[in-house]
């Protein structure tokens, strides 16, 4: 398994947005994508272009808040044909703000006290763009591959980023009385989650549960989590995991 660094995390993400212009080099930009309702390929791209310019900003500055990104001038291209090359500018400037930077320096973040530092934007950045390449290979009809050691940091990734996405209300309703949802890939990898009075848990651990989530890879469950899939099998409360799922979005 691979040994997750700021510098790793870094350079995994600019492999990730070539990657994705590679996805999306000589496509429709009109191209609708399901897994984002409402937009199209083009709006994906810039999407995910942007949000690397502006992390790449406030990294640069070690930014002490959140900068406004809709202010920001991205440089969209007016013809879609040259979003691809767009997407690998973008990759520069991010590697490069990030490579710039010890990965403590202080930085804001918004997850909490500990996302305050450049390394929060490596990982994230690594893990927006895997996500958004995904859905554009849904769009264009590809099969997603992933790299199970950035999923299985994916995976957990997303389960230390979810109690801060305050700005989807649902999340505060994500409490119980110790009911357990294992999450479990034919690799070998698994994950339990337990509903709390105060909020819900995780460790890497199969254990006894409630309901069992299986999908064959760590990179199926990532996407599972994402709302980009379904799970391949369930087992047990139904009802538990829907209320999960309808509460536990980014």
């Amino acid at each position: 398994m691979t040994e997750w660094t700021h510098l790793r995390h870094t350079e995994a993400a600019a492999a990730e947005i070539g990657r994705m212009a590679e996805v999306v080099r000589g496509r429709d930009g009109t191209t609708p994508v399901p897994t984002c309702p409402g937009w199209d390929l083009r709006e994906l791209v810039e999407h995910t272009g942007a949000v690397h310019r502006w992390a790449a900003a406030m990294v640069r500055d070690a930014a002490d808040r959140r900068y406004d990104r809709a202010a920001m001038d991205h440089g969209f291209p007016e013809d879609f044909a040259g979003h691809a090359d767009w997407l690998e500018a973008g990759a520069v400037q991010l590697a490069e703000a990030l490579k710039s930077r010890d990965p403590d320096t202080e930085v804001w973040g918004w997850a909490g006290d500990r996302s305050r530092r450049a390394r929060f934007w490596s990982r994230r950045q690594l893990h927006e763009t895997v996500v958004h390449r995904v859905d554009a290979e849904i769009a264009l009809g590809i099969a997603p591959k992933m790299d199970e050691d950035v999923a299985l940091d994916g995976v957990e990734e997303f389960f230390d980023l979810l109690p801060y996405a305050r700005w989807r209300p649902l999340l505060a309703e994500l409490r119980g009385d110790g009911e357990a949802i294992s999450w479990r890939t034919g690799t070998g990898l698994a994950w339990l989650v337990r509903l709390t009075p105060e909020g819900f848990t995780y460790e890497r651990s199969e254990g006894p549960a409630d309901v069992i989530v299986r999908t064959p890879t760590a990179g199926d469950l990532m996407l599972t989590l994402w709302n980009r899939r379904e799970p391949d099998a369930v087992h047990g409360d139904d009802e538990l995991l829907r209320f999960w799922r309808e509460r536990a979005r980014i």
